[in-house]
């Protein structure tokens, strides 16, 4: 009997690793494959599950249909929408990332904007409350993390204040994120007392037809009024300590960068909306086909709004990102609180800085997520040996911004990490940005990151403990099950 239970099994295991086998090679970069063919190797059974659980990385066709629609009526949509304010003064590589992003992400690069940064995490929801109040047609609001607390009930006064004028507002939220911050049952019953139309984003309700791998989640956060104005960055809707007591025994709090935009790039930030909204809802809200009008202040910018995600059928925010460090000629500057790269990434800033280029990275000292932190630290060493300068953002502080610019007149802003998970698996937003202004700005923020830093040292790295460096190398393995 025993025998019998014992070849069963066995053979179970060969059947679940021959099915694993073609599944886990289709479309998939072989490190990635040979992490998931380890895992179901030494992990019987566990393994498998896993992966049928968690190893595919797409979201339903149902989905995909409906980026796909909104993707169509986008491009078509308006003439001149292309028009930009300065094509003379781009860099010569400029021209094949803004058409390499719009046949990813669909939305083409656009002029006549403004753009104003804002690292202060009080600032950033004041400035939105301001704007919220101006509203007289709609308010649409989207965040990973969206929390009814002390910092945030301002803004949702203003919401409240928006609606009883008779101002639309339409509201989004992570599902799975507003499970993990409460308090869920008040924020969703105050956003029903004012009249706000609140939607939960990839919820996980199976007895409802609503499934998908649970870790694909819409990692973006979005602000528009009207049309006219439009916020997005790193920035999620709730308290810096994120309400979380071992943050606050820690005295841990997150520093962030928002961008504020004003012109034709807040009509492509709203179209991003438009598509969860659609996503979420089967509702298709309209787009604004109306003229597009630059101005004629030199100091507008041309931005370009950067959708990512699973809802794509390819890694959007990777492809650019890489490219975009590829082309870089004198400096790189990457902030991110969650860098796990991929090959290729690590490979372009490696390359980077053999061609002799500045290349920092600014990341956190401490970390949040124990598995992402020591996952993180494995890739240093490589850096430090290859030239990278690497900048820790000294503790209790969470440098939790994400943002990179690419000599003088190039940057990205919004809410990917530099790591596996936002270029494959959240749905993203950024925005690329022309404009040496604008890149200064930035800069600055960058310098007041490396006043508040310590550099890290390759013969310090080196020097760690034994069991530091297990605990990153094995973290590094975990990264690749995606």
């Amino acid at each position: 009997m025993v025998d019998v239970v014992a070849s069963t099994l066995v053979l179970i295991h060969v059947v679940l690793g021959s099915v694993a086998i073609v599944l886990i090679s289709a479309r998939r970069k072989p490190s990635t494959a040979i992490a998931w063919m380890l895992t179901i190797i030494f992990i019987p059974y566990i393994g498998a599950i896993a992966f049928f659980l968690v190893g595919f990385s797409r979201l339903p066709e149902s989905r995909r249909r409906k980026q796909r629609e909104v993707n169509a009526l986008v491009l078509e949509r308006t003439d001149g929408l292309d028009l930009v304010s300065h094509r003379d003064e781009w860099p010569e590589w400029l021209a094949s990332m803004v058409r390499l992003n719009e046949n990813l992400g669909a939305l083409p690069m656009v002029g006549g904007n403004s753009a104003e940064l804002i690292d202060d995490y009080d600032g950033s929801i004041t400035a939105m409350i301001a704007d919220i109040d101006s509203a007289t047609e709609y308010v649409h609001v989207e965040f990973f993390i969206l929390t009814l607390d002390a910092t945030t009930s301002p803004f949702f006064d203003a919401l409240e204040r928006a609606t009883g004028r008779g101002v639309r507002v339409r509201v989004l939220s992570d599902h799975v994120a507003s499970l993990m911050y409460p308090p869920r049952k008040a924020t969703l019953a105050r956003l029903e007392a004012m009249g706000a139309e609140w939607h939960a984003m990839l919820p996980l309700r199976p007895f409802r037809g609503q499934w998908q791998r649970p870790d694909l989640r819409n990692h973006r956060k979005i602000v528009v009024v009207d049309g006219r104005v439009g916020f997005t960055g790193s920035q999620n809707l709730i308290d810096a300590s994120y309400n979380k007591k071992k943050n606050v025994k820690r005295g841990l709090h997150w520093h962030e960068v928002m961008v504020r935009l004003e012109g034709p790039a807040v009509r492509e930030l709203n179209a991003v909306f438009v598509t969860d909204w659609y996503s979420e809802t089967d509702e298709l809200l309209p787009l604004d086909t109306t003229p597009v009008s630059l101005g004629s202040d030199p100091a507008l910018l041309d931005a370009q709004v950067l959708p990512s995600g699973p809802s794509f059928d390819s890694d959007n925010n990777l492809k650019l990102y890489s490219a975009l460090i590829h082309n870089a000629n004198k400096q790189v500057s990457i902030t991110s609180p969650y860098f796990v790269p991929d090959e290729s990434i690590t490979l372009a800033i490696i390359t980077a800085a053999a061609r002799g280029l500045v290349v920092e990275l600014f990341v956190s000292e401490i970390g949040d997520q124990a598995l992402v932190y020591h996952a993180q630290r494995s890739y240093y060493e490589e850096l430090l040996r290859a030239g990278v300068r690497i900048y820790l953002y000294k503790a209790p502080t969470v440098l939790h911004s994400k943002h990179f610019t690419i000599d003088d007149e190039v940057a990205i802003v919004g809410s990917s990490n530099m790591d596996i998970r936002s270029f494959s698996l959240n749905m993203e937003v950024s925005v690329l940005v022309h404009g040496e202004a604008f890149v200064s700005s930035l800069r600055a923020i960058e310098n007041s990151y490396r006043e508040n830093s310590r550099e890290l040292t390759l013969d310090e790295w080196v020097a760690r403990p034994l069991g530091a460096k297990v605990r990153d190398s094995l973290a590094r393995l975990t990264s690749s099950l995606q």
